[in-house]
């Protein structure tokens, strides 16, 4: 039975740090974004290396902008989704920070905050760092085709998100900060897609399923929150999840975004819009941890959805598990 846990210390997220790729950068949350590359080699011999920088630029970055160094730093929880995680592997070894690889596809970055939480909340960790990143070329490389082949993608293709994103989390509660005050982690889920291209169907009804849990364990109406931000729907995996959460009696319509449609400009052009570990991790660690911190927003339930899939499971003819994972964030309102 999924559950959902209440951390009484209420750990905080202290700071974050955010790196996009040029066509992430153009698009309409731009200005939230820490960096934006301009060359979406990040000047290496190759997008794996280029990712694996990216995702340790992230890592630095929400380091120092909480005023900390990586000795006060007591676990880096990080994923991607290259085989063995390895753009995480390969950051890690640049700090001397105890490691703890993390993977479910696109939903890591939930699944890292929650973990987070859990071990600042426990009292076992000071700081943790939640850090996840991905990159079009080398998704598109590994999941589907060489870009070498220019091959067409299908109007229900997403672009998978070219960028990274890390938090800080702390177990010294401050009013100053948003704080994580609940998780529920989310059951495998197979709606019987079996095109790897069409992610968001894939991915809806795992989210449907967290987030009616969630509610129900916590006895909320959906008004309860602000925004409920899924991670990695698109344009179509959205429509999908709002009308399977009403036909079980939960309405999301008036407060809920995917960061798949927040991070492009949807048209022809971006199909039904992001995707990737990527997506979820630069979009929450820059627009909607800024409109946190402003007050703009102060109950957030955020949930990352993930495609279980591999390329010999597609070629196989295996249908696509997934799943997806929520984090409650707040703040303190007098």
């Amino acid at each position: 039975m999924q559950k959902t846990i209440k951390f009484y210390s209420k750990p905080s997220i202290i700071a974050t740090s955010s790196i996009v790729g040029p066509k992430e950068g153009e698009g309409p949350l731009g200005r939230f974004f820490e960096r934006i590359i301009f060359d979406d080699t990040f000047g290496e011999k190759t997008y794996e290396k280029a990712e694996c920088k990216m995702l340790s630029y992230a890592i630095e970055k929400s380091v120092v902008n909480a005023g900390l160094s990586v000795e006060n730093i007591d676990a880096l929880l990080s994923g991607d989704l290259l085989n063995q995680i390895v753009s995480s592997s390969f950051a890690a070894r640049s700090f001397e920070i105890p490691f703890i690889g993390v993977y479910n596809a696109c939903s890591t970055m939930t699944e890292a905050l929650a973990l987070g939480a859990m071990m600042t909340d426990g009292g076992y960790f000071d700081n943790v760092v939640a850090a996840t990143g991905s990159h079009f070329s080398t998704a598109e490389r590994q999941y589907r085709y060489p870009l070498e082949l220019g091959c067409v993608r299908p109007p229900q293709s997403q672009w998978t998100v070219t960028g990274a994103g890390s938090a800080v989390i702390s177990s010294k509660r401050s009013d100053e900060f948003p704080h994580i005050t609940h998780a529920t982690f989310g059951i495998v889920s197979d709606f019987g897609v079996k095109d790897a291209n069409n992610m968001g169907a894939a991915m809806a009804t795992a989210a449907a399923a967290t987030i009616k849990t969630h509610l129900e364990n916590l006895n909320l109406k959906s008004s309860y929150y602000d925004l409920i931000v899924t991670g990695d729907l698109g344009a179509l995996g959205s429509r999908l999840l709002k009308k399977v959460l009403r036909e079980r009696g939960v309405d999301i319509d008036k407060n809920h975004v995917d960061c798949g449609e927040l991070i492009y400009n949807i048209d022809e052009e971006e199909y039904q819009g992001g995707s990737g570990a990527g997506c979820s991790a630069s979009v929450f660690n820059s627009y909607i941890y800024d409109k946190m911190r402003k007050k703009k927003l102060n109950k957030v339930l955020f949930v990352a959805t993930g495609a279980l899939l591999s390329t010999l499971t597609t070629q196989q003819g295996e249908s696509i598990p997934s799943i997806a994972h929520a984090v409650g964030i707040e703040n303190e309102v007098n």
